[in-house]
């Protein structure tokens, strides 16, 4: 089936990498003009130029509010109206023991994974309301729905917006807005090489590794397997969904016991986009 948004505008966050990258260039291969948000700006024309006309690129802090309403005032403006709004920007962030927390780092966390997407859904309703149709989706994580599979702050951030999915879906209904996240499993992406390698590139390397160890056994989770949800979501073949967590985990979470990992057992400095470590200059007062 082709064509499945022909017709339809979408803001990406975070659409310039990952899920995201993934996500924009779905969407644009079936029908829909696209705005990336994002605040890696090399990476975000570069795909803008590689989908041509249909696909725009602004930068993006999903930190401030005012570049979130300005992105999506221009994607209302030039697209006649916003249909889908996908809140996907999100880093892993900080992590360690708790009796060890930087509570500097914890905050930036939450800007982020959580604060950045209460102000997409926020103004994405304020321009979506008046049509009296749309479609709010937000990255979550399998690290909302079970202990032991994140960094604390990262877990933390992904439970509320199981919570703030299903509130702002109440809300919202009577308005013909229709709101869901996905919740994705262990995933081949550019944030988890960096992270686990260093090295953002290396994303055939972790393709092996989760292959080696997925419930469908030589089935790693990529990022367009999270592109699919959204599109399902994002589409009218889901449009009697509404409130619902859409968990992509080869099912991770209902065959295996949720188990602490090694790897944030130690403090060191935050994971932001594209391998980068430490708190950005502009968040240390």
């Amino acid at each position: 089936m082709a064509g499945r948004l022909e017709g339809r505008s979408a803001l990406v966050t975070g659409g310039a990498s990952g899920i995201g990258a993934a996500t924009t260039r779905t969407f644009a291969r079936e029908g829909a003009r696209v705005m990336i948000a994002d605040v890696q700006d090399e990476l975000g024309e570069q795909i803008a130029k590689e989908l041509g006309d249909a696909v725009v690129y602004q930068h993006v802090d999903v930190r401030k509010e005012d570049d979130i309403a300005a992105a999506i005032d221009r994607a209302d403006t030039e697209f006649g109206g916003l249909d889908t709004l996908f809140a996907n920007a999100g880093i892993v962030g900080t992590y360690g023991p708790v009796d060890e927390l930087k509570i500097e780092e914890w905050d930036f966390t939450f800007a982020v994974n959580l604060r950045g997407v209460v102000l997409c859904m926020k103004h994405a309703a304020r321009v979506m309301k008046p049509r009296g149709r749309g479609s709010i989706l937000s990255t979550s994580s399998i690290a909302g729905l079970q202990g032991g599979l994140g960094p604390h702050a990262y877990a933390a951030g992904k439970t509320a917006l199981i919570g703030l999915t299903r509130n702002i879906a109440a809300e919202l209904a009577p308005h013909g807005i229709r709101v869901n996240c996905i919740a994705p499993g262990n995933m081949a992406t550019e944030m988890i090489a960096g992270m686990l390698l260093r090295d953002p590139s290396k994303v055939a390397e972790i393709e092996q590794g989760l292959a080696a160890g997925s419930p469908l056994p030589g089935r790693p989770g990529v990022a367009q397997d999270i592109a699919n949800a959204a599109l399902y979501l994002a589409s009218d073949e889901a449009g009697y969904v509404s409130g619902h967590t859409l968990v992509v985990d080869a099912g991770f979470t209902s065959v295996h016991a949720s188990g602490a990992s090694g790897l944030f057992a130690n403090s060191g400095p935050m994971f932001r986009e594209a391998g980068q470590r430490g708190l950005p200059d502009d968040a240390v007062e």
